[in-house]
């Protein structure tokens, strides 16, 4: 379990398929401080830490990712040397900041537009028919892991402002048309709309 709230940029370092995908990933994390099996959101997929280490001065940490899970998200367009949010799973007592986030992504959002508002940048996004009916406006999402409050909808797509803190300490600050974003429903809204389905019934 998760917040949204992102503590690391991290660097793909390698990829390499064994079967499922592998990847290794830079990061400011102290590797000593890693168990292996623990979780890790990477850009909002939560992965299973297999290895870790220290070469030099720079932590790293391996996964092994699925085939499911690169056709369901945006891992299949990670290259070597991208930067990708990161984010430790959830302790009893820390602080939640952001949402509740499982790390199990339901689908990819496109950018559409990108406009600059004094320092902020107001980026909107077209969500799968499926999907946009659990966004509402002032509702959270997770988008590429970050816990985001939605602004305004418009049937399949939606409008998040990114303030300047958000997009220098996360890899907002670089997005840019027709990427792909991994999109999680708050859950929240999933079971309200759910128990307003069955009403109706």
């Amino acid at each position: 379990m998760f917040t949204g709230i992102i503590t690391d940029v991290g660097k793909v370092e390698a990829l390499e398929q064994r079967g499922d995908l592998r990847a290794r990933i830079a990061t400011a994390y102290d590797s000593a401080t890693i168990d292996l099996g623990a979780s890790i959101a990477c850009s909002g997929v939560c992965l299973t830490v297999v290895d870790c280490g220290l070469d030099g001065n720079q932590h790293w940490f391996d996964v092994e990712i699925s085939a499911e899970s690169v056709s369901k998200t945006n891992i299949g367009d990670w290259v070597v040397g991208q930067p990708i949010n990161l984010e430790r799973a959830l302790c009893l007592g820390d602080e939640l900041g952001g949402h509740i986030v499982s790390g199990h992504v339901d689908g990819l959002a496109v950018v559409v537009a990108l406009r600059d508002e004094g320092d902020s940048t107001r980026v909107t996004f077209e969500a799968p028919k499926e999907l946009a009916k659990f966004i509402a406006p002032k509702g959270s999402v997770s988008l590429n892991g970050t816990s985001l409050t939605v602004n305004e909808v418009d049937g399949c797509r939606f409008g998040v402002n990114f303030i300047s803190h958000t997009k220098d300490n996360t890899v907002w600050g670089k997005v840019a048309l027709g990427d792909r974003i991994n999109l999680e429903i708050d859950t929240l809204a999933r079971y309200v709309a759910r128990l307003a389905e069955m009403q109706g019934t």
